[in-house]
């Protein structure tokens, strides 16, 4: 599905079924250096079940065009854009990594727009390495093969999961790779959006603003985004939290684990 939000093209997956803003809608913010397609099986099992799916590429990744934002402030205020523009009142946010922080902003500068918040392989403050950011800006291919091996909870998935086919180190490796490759012309999509992510630096104010409900899904091995940075944000959110086995990439580590927890967020 394309939508024009402030005169630019924005894409959202619609998991398989046509959007009809007149059900619940459900709006999935993919993290750093991904797009839409992490959430297909969560968005497809929405939209199957009485929701309206969106799940987003945000703007200068993959079929949305750019330029890339600033900040996160204005991903949440284009998010919020991207609801007007499909007809929707208000949703709730599903947001992993950098799209947790998205979702939370949004949900603090826009609280009548936002039924439900969940953040997924979150933490506050999402500090990024100076080495990493370096490696983002000279050498982002070793950057993201050090990403990927980082936001998987090991090298031996059990074969073919979470589908036919798949590898997760390998399937990890070639989105980034993909993503960075058709980022708008003489963009670093790598280095912009883990820049976000370590540039963001009111996330607890932000937290204190929200009025829905919250739910958190944490790897309980993840060292992207380690659960014990979100101890304060959990506390100022109430948020219901839930821990999963595996690490950053819960998606597709943990998709069962993690359509369970959206499940109870939904509610």
């Amino acid at each position: 599905m394309e939508l024009s939000v402030h005169g630019r093209r924005a894409y959202a997956y619609t998991g398989g079924k046509p959007f009809n803003p007149a059900l619940p809608c459900v709006v999935f913010l993919h993290g750093a250096l991904n797009d839409h397609s992490v959430w297909n099986l969560l968005a497809r099992w929405c939209a199957h079940h009485g929701f309206g799916a969106l799940a987003l590429d945000q703007p200068g990744h993959m079929r949305s065009e750019g330029p890339l934002l600033p900040d996160i402030e204005s991903l949440a205020d284009w998010t919020v854009a991207v609801l007007d523009a499909a007809g929707v009142a208000q949703a709730a946010l599903v947001g992993h990594s950098m799209g947790s922080l998205i979702a939370l902003e949004a949900a603090a500068r826009h609280p009548q727009r936002v039924s439900r918040l969940v953040m997924v392989g979150t933490a506050y403050p999402m500090a990024v390495s100076s080495s990493l950011l370096d490696a983002a800006e000279q050498r982002p291919q070793a950057g993201m093969d050090m990403v990927n091996a980082f936001s998987l909870s090991t090298w031996a998935a059990k074969p073919s999961y979470p589908g036919p086919g798949m590898w997760l180190h390998g399937g990890g490796r070639q989105l980034m790779a993909q993503v960075q490759a058709h980022g708008p012309q003489g963009a670093n999509v790598f280095r912009h959006d883990f820049g976000l992510c370590n540039a963001y630096a009111h996330g607890h104010e932000s937290a204190d603003a929200v009025r829905c409900p919250a739910h958190l899904v944490l790897g309980q091995a993840d060292q992207m985004t380690p659960p014990k940075l979100t101890r304060e944000l959990a506390q100022r959110l109430r948020a219901t939290v839930h821990r999963v086995p595996g690490g950053h990439s819960i998606m597709t580590e943990q998709p069962d684990a993690l359509l369970a927890a959206l499940r109870a967020a939904l509610a």
